[in-house]
């Protein structure tokens, strides 16, 4: 049993990858001038939607935590009205941490909100996908010893991941050549580069120099 869930487990991730891979290159033949520098607003979007479709494929065809009892309609369009609420409150949720830890409040607050999307789409999509909107069973799985299955320690595993490539990611944007020590360390490199170079001039006309007398 063990191992059937590390095989499956590991076919999630690598369609998961795939999705990714697809939001970048299928995009390319219906936009036009489509890239990830360019537009990369309109790939966020498309690689939000991507990755959130394969999750919820993914989950309901592998059914790691599968109930023996039978639900009713009602009560599932209310766990997928709650798993929807859930979603966009973890956006707004993250698009307040990133202004907080220095994002601009009112310019670039779309690609502010977009990036807390696709953090949502890899942190809190599979946490719903997997667990639901409950709550205590986030806790218990994001606690010291909660686990009990092996998807839900892969589940805290990519999880915590992705907060950190997050904030990998986000660690060298303060270094853009606007702060005062900064400032400085261009200018001393650059008289210094200035004086090399006049050296080198000077170098090269004393030869010249010697022929003329």
């Amino acid at each position: 049993m063990k191992d059937t869930d590390i095989k499956r487990l590991l076919y999630t991730h690598l369609l998961c990858i795939f999705s990714i891979i697809l939001s970048i290159c299928i995009p390319s033949f219906f936009l036009e001038n489509f890239s990830i520098l360019e537009t990369h607003l309109t790939w966020l979007c498309i690689c939000s939607v991507f990755v959130t479709a394969v999750n919820l494929v993914l989950y309901l065809i592998v059914k790691p935590n599968a109930s023996s009892k039978r639900s009713s309609i009602s009560y599932k369009v209310t766990r997928f009205l709650k798993c929807c609420i859930y979603f966009l409150m973890s956006c707004f949720f993250f698009h307040v941490i990133f202004v907080l830890y220095g994002a601009p409040l009112i310019e670039l607050v779309l690609e502010t909100f977009l990036f807390a999307v696709i953090l949502s789409t890899f942190t809190t999509v599979p946490c719903l996908c997997l667990l639901g909107p409950n709550i205590k069973a986030w806790l218990r799985v994001f606690s010291r010893n909660g686990v009990t299955s092996i998807w839900e320690n892969s589940l805290q595993i990519t999880t915590i991941s992705s907060f950190i490539g997050t904030w990998l990611g986000a660690f060298p944007i303060p270094l853009d050549w606007e702060r005062p020590w900064q400032i400085y360390l261009f200018i001393h490199e650059r008289h210094t580069e200035r004086q090399r170079h006049r050296q080198r001039e000077k170098h090269r006309r004393e030869p010249d120099v010697g022929l003329d007398r």
